[in-house]
């Protein structure tokens, strides 16, 4: 039995270790979501390709913090005899006591709190991109609604045809952009 219980808390120990890193690796997301609103107003698209590898090295890192976590999940849910999807933190925080309860309950309420808050700022930053979408997209038409010549032509049977040419330029007469 005291063999489980020091088992139960070294695993314990292991997963506050890697509660902190998922804690850090959510403040960092938050982060570059903020970050990447900025630098989408600010057009600083050399920035942006900075962030997107940026955000691209750290991927290895989060997946290691999601392999150790699941490894400790399986290792604690040998020790308390249940299956992996019933050790969350609430079940491990009941089977605990005194300081490493409140360690556990310490970190699971900020990780709740950065959850809800990278939920807020992913909402914040889909938006502000389907705007930029959306304003890009009413540019384009009306730009492509300017170059157009709005002439009408026949054909040889006397039926109406829709002006194929934009009105652009591309060096060797104009751009047919409908075909």
């Amino acid at each position: 039995m005291e063999a489980t219980i020091f088992g139960l808390e070294e695993k314990i120990d292991e997963l506050l270790v890697v509660l902190d890193e998922d804690i850090r690796n959510m403040r960092a997301s938050l982060s570059r979501l903020d970050e990447l609103r900025s630098l989408v107003v600010k057009h600083d698209e050399a920035a942006l390709a900075g962030l997107l590898e940026t955000i691209r090295g750290e991927v290895d890192s989060y997946h290691s913090c999601e392999l150790k976590r699941q490894s400790i999940r399986k290792e604690l849910a040998v020790i308390l005899g249940c299956d992996i999807e019933h050790v969350t933190l609430s079940r491990l925080e009941g089977t605990l006591a005194g300081e490493k309860k409140a360690q556990l309950a310490k970190r699971k309420a900020e990780l709740r709190s950065l959850a809800g808050k990278l939920k807020k700022e992913h909402l914040k930053t889909t938006m502000l991109l389907s705007d930029c979408a959306r304003f890009n997209g009413a540019l384009l038409r009306g730009i492509l609604e300017l170059g157009r010549t709005g002439a009408i032509t026949y054909t040889s049977d006397g039926a109406t045809k829709a002006q194929a040419d934009s009105g652009f330029p591309d060096g060797r007469g104009f751009v047919n952009l409908q075909g």
